[in-house]
């Protein structure tokens, strides 16, 4: 690795980090995660599962091998596998320290509509039934009276919203009733992928306090999942500001790059078309920071 991009990801956090144990195949450990992550000067990393909460997965490392050499957080998936969009799992989450909430990604009905071969989602290495659709809105389209209870342990515990795979109108219904409830954290993940949002809409999330976060993985073209040309990610930062974006790495999966390869690939990428250092440092340690309360 460049020093330059040494410079770039020193203090920086991975929100969007994926090693096993999961159903899908992965390539590295969150002890592994955790130690290159280090080794390249990231603050911290944050784990996810769209199956479990990996809180006791980080607990069970912890207690074996003592402290790791940086910060690994977590949080959990409102998928089927937790119970939906489920209060009970939220709070569990907050006791164990848990710093991140995603609306149900795997188990929402845009993710199960939209998923097919073009996509190249990964597959559970044993047959899992994925459960019924999830939706967060009632039949009159307005929020279902669970969701309150969530959005309320959430801003009680000062907990990272993010909007996970739920359709463009899911989105947008959950981050206005989270700005009136005065939820700080508010993070969408990868508009264009599976979400499919038309760009004017992820403006109007950023201006209620969302942070967009673009997930290296999809402009990698080593990985397995759908790419878009490096052109595209700087098209949309530029669109979006860097003030309103962050990185993650959104890799862990076996036979993917690891994360810290992606991040090498597409930061360098990113400097040679003429972003700043201050810039990228921004969306990688700056941005990121400021959502995970380091």
């Amino acid at each position: 690795m460049e020093q330059r991009v040494l410079d770039v990801l020193n203090g920086a956090v991975d929100l969007h980090v994926h090693p096993g144990p999961s159903p899908f195949p992965r390539r590295i450990s969150i002890k592994e995660a955790a130690e290159q992550a280090a080794g390249v000067g990231f603050k911290a990393i944050l784990v996810k599962s769209h199956h479990h909460s990996m809180l006791t997965d980080i607990a069970a490392i912890e207690s074996s091998y003592g402290a790791l050499p940086i910060p690994v957080l977590g949080g959990v998936a409102l998928n089927n596998y937790v119970g939906g969009v489920n209060p009970v799992a939220v709070e569990l989450a907050a006791n164990r320290g848990g710093r991140i909430v995603w609306f149900p990604t795997i188990s929402s009905n845009q993710h199960i509509c939209a998923h097919s071969d073009e996509l190249r989602f990964p597959v559970t290495d044993h047959t899992l039934d994925v459960g019924s659709n999830i939706q967060v809105l009632d039949d009159s389209g307005k929020l279902k009276n669970v969701v309150y209870e969530v959005l309320d342990l959430i801003k009680e515990n000062d907990m990272i919203l993010s909007t996970g795979h739920m359709s463009p109108v899911e989105v947008t219904a959950v981050l206005y009733a989270a700005k009136a409830a005065g939820i700080g954290r508010l993070l969408v993940n990868h508009p264009n992928f599976v979400i499919e949002a038309d760009e004017a809409l992820v403006q109007e999330w950023i201006s209620l306090g969302a942070v967009v976060e673009h997930s290296l993985c999809m402009y990698d073209d080593r990985s397995t999942f759908c790419n878009w040309e490096l052109d595209e990610l700087i098209r949309l930062i530029r669109l979006l500001g860097a003030e309103n974006t962050i990185l993650g790495s959104d890799l862990g999966q076996k036979n993917n790059p690891l994360p810290v390869e992606g991040y090498d690939r597409i930061i360098t990428g990113l400097l040679d078309a003429g972003f700043s250092k201050l810039e990228l440092r921004k969306m990688t340690v700056d941005n990121t920071s400021r959502l995970a309360g380091l």
